[in-house]
């Protein structure tokens, strides 16, 4: 799972990131609120950790923000503003979840990770221009033409649609894919390539692209 903690008080954002990191979670930082728009839109996260009292830019708008673009990385606010009308006002900025400060780090993981797992269910079916994809019954077609993957395609296939039109560095990929070991250098490439065969070589236009210097994406965009 990928974090970003977007709180100003830098020791309580690192001993958040120290624990989630033993949880085998990766976490990125921003230390003001313009930071963290900034951060939420150029990269792809699983979950946002928002603090309300931040610099530039308070976590309600940093929120409210981002939900305008478009963006819809679920946040769970994480903040010393425990009324009920502050909690009332962040549910209705766009926020998923509402933890009040202080929070037992074992609780903040589990809420994170239900928040993880019903992102992942709502993302299970995917319309993407001409192509439709079942993620559970692992069903793909394209301009209704069945296409068939192997697991390791399916799982590139998977991270590029959940941060779809953003673009994923290869680590990323490779980290979804191989969690557990370092592969080689040719060896994503090798999937890429069946993968780009089999999506988009039969078909009129490519829907995943190499950024140079950045990773790749999947857009309907010709």
């Amino acid at each position: 799972m990928k974090i970003l903690i977007v709180e100003d008080d830098v020791a309580l954002a690192t001993s958040i990131a120290e624990f989630l990191e033993l949880q085998d979670a990766e976490c990125d930082f921003a230390y003001n609120g313009l930071a963290g728009v900034e951060l939420a839109t150029q990269e792809s996260f699983d979950v946002i950790i928002l603090d309300l009292m931040l610099p530039k830019l308070d976590g309600m708008d940093v929120c409210q923000e981002l939900r305008r673009q478009g963006n819809s990385t679920p946040i769970l606010m994480l903040t010393a503003m425990g009324t009920t009308e502050d909690q009332l006002s962040g549910f209705r900025t766009g926020v998923d979840d509402y933890v009040v400060k202080p929070c037992p780090m074992p609780l903040l993981w589990a809420r994170l990770n239900a928040l993880y797992r019903r992102s992942l269910n709502q993302q299970a079916l995917h319309t993407l221009g001409p192509l439709t994809v079942d993620i559970e019954s692992r069903r793909l077609q394209r301009d209704g033409v069945d296409i068939t993957l192997t697991p390791t395609e399916w799982k590139i296939l998977e991270i590029l649609l959940r941060h779809s039109p953003k673009v994923v560095s290869r680590s990323d990929i490779e980290q979804w894919v191989w969690p557990d070991e370092e592969p080689d250098k040719g060896r994503l490439n090798v999937h890429l390539h069946a993968l780009r065969k089999a999506v988009d070589k039969p078909f009129e236009f490519p829907l995943i692209k190499t950024v140079t210097g950045l990773g790749l994406s999947i857009s309907a965009e010709s």
